[in-house]
């Protein structure tokens, strides 16, 4: 049975030409500074990003984490949009590593009303903890893959800005919101302090994600990373598929978002289904299945069992997300199995 894996993007395997660059990677000490593919990683990433400097991490969570403990003093808040994945998946890093309160806002397609940033942020007052930071995500993972604009980015980031408060963006697929909106994501990143985002999932690369900011910040950043045990060695190695990744994998991006719109148009027809609108369609597609009368969960195992792997976000919804593994084929193929599925279990 052939599998069809839309579970993540998380789930690529790296390509021909990036295992031949880690085959033959320069390679020195990152943590003495002496790794040359990593450096150069580096470099490149925050050309592209629009940052001064970036910092190669293990992971998206980690450098969301280490951005938080950069930003942070110990006590502080930090305010996130509610269905965030610095606060619905990081296993309560905040609060583990920072010490940090949060303090949640709901959002709409992942984007918070400026007036509710203004009413979030603590007045000055001994009762409260100061605000010390506040985070955004595009594409926002939960809401489906949703595109916060520049303009969207600007205006929830001034009201920050505007009494002293740095503001991070969790950009894990800031890539696909940039290709989505057919801008630059400088566009995107020139709002925020800092920014985040992984080379690990569309862009096909094993491991890694950078955390970009000013040259004082990254300098901070280098150091809270090797408190949290991720001093990287001989780091080249995996650098250079990210190397590969930036330079030749973003704008096949482009072929996740057409699936993701083909699958879309296969499930809209389809009884029982319900799937939000989206103005700028990325790669990950979100499909409540409550009218079905299965469960999500049911639903996923369902799947399975035919050879599509998707994971439930909740008891009524699933999330199927596209990446360069999964073919144009395979897509009308899930399109054919999620018929099935309600065609057999429906019937009265």
């Amino acid at each position: 049975m052939e599998l069809i894996d839309l579970r993540s993007d998380t789930v690529t395997k790296p390509t021909k030409e990036m295992r031949q660059a880690m085959a033959n990677a320069e390679v020195g000490d990152d943590v003495y500074g002496e790794d040359p593919t990593t450096r150069k990683l580096e470099v490149i990433a925050a050309e592209m990003i629009g940052k001064e400097d970036t910092l190669f991490v293990a992971s998206g969570t980690m450098g969301n984490q280490v951005a938080a403990l950069t930003h942070l003093q110990r006590g502080e808040e930090v305010i996130l949009e509610a269905e965030s994945h610095m606060f619905y998946y990081e296993a309560g890093g905040l609060a583990l590593l920072s010490a940090a309160q949060t303090r949640t806002i709901p959002g709409k397609r992942g984007f918070m009303d400026p007036d509710l940033i203004a009413q979030a942020i603590r007045a000055d007052d001994l009762h409260f903890p100061r605000t010390g930071l506040l985070c955004l995500e595009n594409t926002h993972n939960r809401a489906g893959g949703a595109v916060i604009t520049p303009e969207q980015t600007t205006l929830m980031a001034k009201v920050a800005q505007e009494r002293g408060i740095p503001v991070h963006l969790d950009g894990a697929r800031v890539f696909n919101a940039a290709l989505a909106l057919g801008i630059d994501v400088r566009e995107l990143t020139a709002p925020v302090d800092s920014v985040m985002f992984c080379l690990s999932k569309g862009l096909g690369a094993p491991v890694g994600s950078l955390l970009a900011g000013t040259k004082k910040f990254i300098a901070k950043a280098r150091k809270n990373r090797k408190i949290l045990g991720g001093g990287l060695r001989q780091a080249g190695i995996i650098a250079a598929a990210g190397i590969i990744a930036l330079e030749k994998m973003v704008g096949r991006l482009a072929e996740d978002h057409y699936h993701a719109r083909i699958l879309r148009e296969e499930l809209v027809k389809l009884p029982g289904l319900t799937i939000n609108p989206d103005r700028y369609p990325t790669n990950i597609l979100i499909c409540s299945v409550a009218k079905t009368g299965i469960s999500a969960k049911r639903f996923s195992q369902l799947l399975a069992e035919r050879g599509v792997l998707a994971n439930p976000t909740s008891t009524s919804e699933i999330r199927f997300v596209t990446h360069k593994d999964v073919t144009e084929a395979q897509i009308k193929t899930t399109g054919k199995i999620i018929n099935q599925i309600i065609m057999e279990n429906t019937q009265h």
